[in-house]
């Protein structure tokens, strides 16, 4: 036979934790995933172009040198190929006015390579920096990828703070409790019951809600991260077509709303002893 509460939550309060809490596990949820969809992004990012380069010979007399570094050096590349003037023109057009034949004089020869290995890359590069300009493309990309990193950390920030509020929620319900419930309270230590046994019924009731409210929370978060990562794979060209989920990354989120829960529970038991041995 099970033993009653000794007290339980008015409906108001009910209410109101069960929103509170499925809401934050929402933006929790959410928060977190983002982060680690542009974390995993970044990754990606950087491991796929991470053994690339772009050449720029901007003096054409020079071209037949660098010609001869990549003809030489042919085994430590795994592909290349010269950028056409048209593609370029059609690249740089938008930018510089005074038609086609204008944008032509500025434009340099242009190869893209992408080389077997970074080590390759780096001895490649010493030679032709002599003769062209040689872009890593982990370097031209740095800035997208300084911004992803600045989103993680803001993501990071958002988190913290919607922890913060849920301690704050479920501090503040505990003590409301506590002083509507203050006769019962009176009640069980007159008749000899521990801080501990009362701090354990209340314990129950916020844990009831809490698995309730994180669960939907949860389950609300899972389309919307969906359609965030749908959407960003839509786009199919840059930083957010990279952005993925995998299965390690769902186990992670799994694990939120029961840490909120874990922490809501260690909340409730630390504010109510902590009101319990005041009165």
């Amino acid at each position: 036979m099970k033993k009653p509460l000794v007290f339980s939550l008015v409906r108001e309060q009910s209410v109101f934790m069960t929103a509170i809490m499925g809401f934050m596990t929402f933006l929790g949820v959410v928060a977190l995933g983002i982060a680690i969809a542009i974390g995993t992004g970044v990754a990606r990012w950087n491991h796929q172009w991470d053994a690339h380069a772009t050449i720029q010979v901007s003096d054409t007399t020079k071209n037949t040198n660098v010609k001869k570094i990549l003809a030489e050096n042919k085994d430590k590349i795994e592909s290349q190929r010269e950028i056409t003037t048209e593609e370029m023109t059609n690249l740089m057009q938008p930018w510089i006015s005074g038609g086609r034949d204008v944008v032509r004089k500025y434009l340099p020869i242009m190869y893209e390579v992408k080389f077997k290995s970074n080590n390759d890359m780096n001895t490649v590069a010493d030679s032709i920096a002599k003769h062209a300009r040689f872009i890593t493309h982990r370097d031209a990309l740095r800035p997208s990828v300084s911004a992803g990193w600045k989103m993680i950390l803001i993501l990071g920030l958002v988190l913290g703070l919607v922890i913060t509020a849920i301690g704050l929620c479920v501090s503040f319900i505990a003590r409301n409790t506590a002083v509507l419930h203050r006769r019962e309270l009176e009640i069980l230590n007159q008749v000899g019951a521990s801080d501990s046994f009362v701090a354990r019924q209340m314990q129950i009731v916020v844990t009831k809600i809490c698995i309730v409210a994180c669960g939907f929370g949860f389950l609300a978060a899972v389309p919307v991260l969906c359609a965030i990562i749908a959407i960003a794979g839509s786009a199919r060209v840059g930083l957010m077509a990279m952005l993925a989920l995998g299965g390690s990354a769902w186990g992670i989120l799994l694990m939120v709303p029961a840490l909120i829960v874990m922490f809501a529970i260690i909340i409730t038991r630390r504010t109510t002893l902590k009101i319990l041995s005041r009165s």
